[in-house]
């Protein structure tokens, strides 16, 4: 015997209900979205830490206008404070997207950008943590999966540059594989976009004179090309003398990231040596005190560590302007304007002035227990502070995350 008319009905109208209901949810899950969780607090002050270790982090941070800490997810940004705390701590501000995911962040001044996989550029105010503006940019094309503490996408965010062009605006840059444009870093203004071939050139970062540089194969030999930031247009392409087919080019004393630029490495692939050159108005300036992969730029001084002797030389001329043998056998761990940043065997953390050679501070980098046991893996420093990856002694580059970090909270935060 079938069941009643009414009941049928009401059996169907539930089953639909609960399909529409499912629906919802999935929609409500799956949809698009954003979630901006703003500060509630006041913007803090800037810190005044002690030198040396101040905290140990499970993410890379990078830290904005010396009083936040901010940080890269999955599919978030986040920031905490205080700057000198010695372990992350509740998010301070807060931006999610969904299901874009974050592929760079870069911080200039107080303003904080996040490019996503679809290519939206979103700016947040690092006092409030509201977005500023968004726009829409070349898409990032495949981007490497980071490791844990996202520390290639706070500290090397592909794609993305800033510099400041002749008539003093700050312009932003954001490159893909098929596309390229600036954009007015106060407002997110479009400024220029210019169309590229895919697979035949690739950005390297943007110079302290207000240019993207690029490497160009697509007519014909590699060339750097030299592209106004703030208007797109092509000021020049370069060739170096006797410069191999397969040319790579890699930015050296930049202000941040790949940013502001002041000179330029060029090699071939497996070249180890490489040519180094100041960029300004006009070509490129030979510069035979940046030759070499253990030298790097601030401003107009050049700083080698090789064979145990930590050498400062004018990057213009080549002259030996001091010399430190004193320190053993060191390499330069990280660079910022007034600062070079100098890892010893013994994991001393040893900051020269880069004019002089003089010493700025010294000490161990290590906290409460941890010992020295470890390598260094990425670093970078600003405003003062410089953070280091700590990596297992025997950790290789296809290592897991697991076999590659020395810990849960591998990443060092230290004042000098």
């Amino acid at each position: 015997m079938g069941k009643p008319a009414g009941r049928r009905i009401l059996v169907a109208v539930v089953a639909v209900l609960a399909v529409a209901a499912s629906a919802a949810v999935v929609l409500r899950v799956l949809a698009p979205a954003e979630v901006e969780t703003v500060a509630r607090g006041a913007y803090p002050a800037a810190p005044s830490p002690p030198v040396g270790v101040i905290g140990r982090l499970p993410v890379a941070p990078l830290v904005v206008d010396g009083r936040l800490r901010v940080y890269a997810g999955a599919r978030q940004v986040y920031a905490d404070q205080p700057v000198s705390g010695k372990h992350r701590v509740t998010p301070f501000w807060s931006y999610r997207r969904w299901p874009a995911k974050l592929v760079g962040v870069l911080a200039d001044g107080t303003t904080v950008v996040s490019r996503w996989s679809d290519g939206k550029l979103v700016a947040l105010d690092a006092r409030t943590g509201r977005v500023a503006w968004r726009a829409d940019g070349p898409e990032p094309g495949a981007v490497p999966k980071p490791r844990r503490t996202y520390a290639a996408t706070v500290w090397d965010p592909a794609g993305l540059h800033v510099t400041r062009a002749a008539d003093g605006r700050t312009v932003l840059v954001a490159a893909g594989p098929g596309a390229v444009g600036g954009y007015a870093l106060a407002d997110g203004r479009p400024l220029w976009r210019s169309a590229v071939v895919r697979g035949c050139r690739t950005d390297v970062g943007t110079t302290a004179t207000g240019e993207l540089v690029g490497v160009d194969t697509c007519a014909g030999p590699a060339a750097v090309e030299f592209r106004d930031a703030a208007t797109g247009a092509v000021r020049t392409r370069w060739r170096p003398p006797d410069a191999p087919d397969r040319l790579v080019v890699t930015p050296v004393g930049c202000r941040d990231g790949h940013s502001a630029c002041r000179g330029l490495r060029t090699s071939g692939q497996g070249d180890e040596t490489g040519r180094g050159w100041l960029v300004g108005a006009g070509e490129p300036v030979a510069a035979s005190a940046l030759d070499g992969p253990d030298t790097e730029l601030d401003g107009e001084h050049a700083v080698s560590a090789a064979g145990g002797v930590v050498i400062g030389r004018s990057a213009r001329t080549g002259e030996e302007l001091w010399r430190r043998a004193d320190l053993g056998t060191v390499r330069i761990l990280a660079t910022e304007p007034g600062r070079v940043h100098l890892l010893t065997e013994r994991r001393e953390l040893v900051t020269l002035d880069p004019t002089t050679g003089a010493e700025r501070s010294r000490f161990v980098l290590d906290i409460g227990r941890d010992g020295t046991g470890w390598q260094p893996g990425r670093a970078h420093a600003v405003d003062g502070y410089v953070a280091v990856e700590r990596l297992r002694e025997e950790a290789r580059p296809d290592d897991d995350d697991q076999g590659y970090f020395l810990m849960a909270e591998p990443v060092l935060l230290a004042a000098t």
